[in-house]
């Protein structure tokens, strides 16, 4: 798959997966927050707690969106947020939380299926 086509269908699922967020009642604080290290996909509050969302796609019967979500990327997430926290100086949250949201599509862009695991890291 072309570079191009990728990017477009991480931010085709990473949509889906903010749709599917705010249906939750989730206010979405920011989306594709870019530092030199990489990106957090979402940042929202979900009640007390500010959810890092990591967001993985890919289309149906090409792969699991889960095989790319490995301890490097978790790691990596883990230290974007900190980023994003020192320079965001936001109030006190009484937890903060890494889900992961998997999205497969069709070849049309069609939603196939959408999982969130909340607290996945």
């Amino acid at each position: 798959m072309p570079a191009g086509s990728r990017k477009s269908l991480g931010r085709l699922g990473e949509q889906l997966a903010a749709d599917h967020c705010e249906r939750l009642g989730w206010r979405i604080v920011e989306r594709n927050y870019q530092t030199r290290l990489g990106e957090l996909d979402i940042v929202a509050v979900d009640g007390a707690a500010l959810v890092f969302a990591e967001v993985k796609t890919c289309r149906a019967g090409r792969g699991d969106p889960w095989q790319s979500l490995h301890d490097r990327k978790r790691a990596q997430v883990r230290k974007i947020s900190g980023l994003w926290f020192n320079e965001r100086r936001i109030p006190f949250f009484e937890r903060v939380r890494f889900d992961a949201i998997g999205v497969v599509v069709d070849e049309a862009g069609d939603l196939v299926s959408l999982d969130h695991i909340e607290g996945a890291f």
